[in-house]
């Protein structure tokens, strides 16, 4: 469906995304979507039955910096650290500048002078736009697989 060119810049977004999101670099987070995206971490069960009810709905990269800026400015929390674990993108769909495709994922989160747990695992479904700026997420959910997440979902998963 993807030339090999098209497919590497797909899985460059994949690991580039985890990468800065690894980093604590969150001011890049927004820049890989598009300005009228769609952002959501929801339960499996929620996505299969076809509730709309997500953990996190944000409509707009707007709302993803207002969330950078909640997570790193106003919310207080224990520190810790993300390592995300990313299966290669399965593409679904490849038409008109666009790609829908998902990948497995699993979050491990580390707090200092702790053990290392498993913090959220599920998997992306996403739709991709073509832009002259490279590949940007249009739609990203987040699906996890426990009906169960703890209470302190601060960052982008």
């Amino acid at each position: 469906m993807l030339d090999f060119p098209l497919y590497y810049q797909l899985t460059r977004l994949y690991a580039d995304y985890a990468a800065a999101l690894d980093a604590g670099e969150w001011e890049k987070w927004p820049d890989f979507f598009v300005e009228d995206c769609v952002y959501k971490v929801m339960p499996r069960e929620n996505y299969e039955r076809g509730y709309p009810l997500a953990t996190m709905a944000f409509e707009s990269r707007g709302m993803l910096k207002d969330r950078i800026y909640g997570a790193t400015e106003t919310i207080f929390h224990d520190p810790y650290y993300q390592r995300h674990v990313v299966g290669a993108p399965r593409v679904l769909l490849a038409q008109d500048g666009r790609i829908e495709s998902e990948a497995s994922y699993a979050v491990f989160r580390t707090k200092p002078s702790q053990l290392t747990t498993v913090f959220n695992v599920g998997h992306y479904l996403d739709v991709i736009r073509q832009t002259p700026d490279g590949l940007k997420f249009e739609s990203r959910l987040c699906i996890f697989d426990s009906e169960l997440i703890p209470n302190s979902l601060i960052y982008p998963i």
